[in-house]
């Protein structure tokens, strides 16, 4: 019985290897956006406070997923009155509603690319969503011995969809702010120790 539940651990701790758990680096990593205002110009800006954990088998993609959480007080648009407006009520209302979470449900080979569906929770609002990553990278060793990988994932959403509805109209037509908002996850993340894997942290 001992043997038997030795080489399941065993079994377990290989897979999870073989998969591979990564951990995101905050420091490295960030959730931007781009949305139109006025009609004729992007507004940029970025959520500087990511972090969550990837699972990723180069032999079985469809076996990866995401999960990540981002801060929505962290969000920066170089404009402190603009960031302040954002995080009020009009918009993502972080008081209420202080972090964004993405929990993937299921991943599939798309040419050069994988596609990642999962529920992408905001402003109290689920809904699903589809992620097209590219990457993620080998592996990489950095200075001090850790496993690293890459990876960037695109997405287009309409704001409405998750109740973000503020707007203004313009005296000569169209509204402020855009509807559709495009999304860039620049993600970077460090490989979990094997005891982390076998425990599946």
């Amino acid at each position: 019985m001992k043997m038997k539940t030795m080489e399941l651990a065993l079994a377990l701790a290989g897979a999870a290897m073989a998969q591979g758990t990564y951990t995101i680096d905050g420091t490295h990593s960030s959730a931007q956006f781009s949305v139109k205002h006025m009609m004729i110009s992007n507004v940029k800006g970025e959520f500087t406070a990511v972090a969550g954990t990837l699972v990723f088998d180069p032999k079985n993609p469809s076996a990866s997923k995401i999960d990540a959480t981002i801060d929505v007080n962290s969000i920066n648009t170089r404009e402190p009155k603009r960031d302040a407006h954002l995080k009020s009520a009009d918009f993502f209302d972080a008081a209420k509603y202080p972090t964004m979470v993405f929990h993937s449900k299921q991943a599939w080979k798309s040419g050069d690319k994988i596609q990642v569906k999962g529920d992408l929770t905001m402003h109290g609002v689920t809904k699903e969503v589809v992620l097209d990553v590219d990457g993620p990278t080998a592996e990489l060793k950095d200075p001090w011995g850790k496993l690293r990988i890459g990876a960037t994932a695109t997405a287009r959403l309409n704001r409405k969809d998750w109740g973000l509805t503020w707007n203004q109209a313009l005296e000569a037509g169209g509204v402020l702010v855009g509807d559709e908002v495009a999304i860039t996850l620049d993600i970077e993340a460090v490989k979990a120790a094997p005891a982390q894997q076998a425990s599946g942290m």
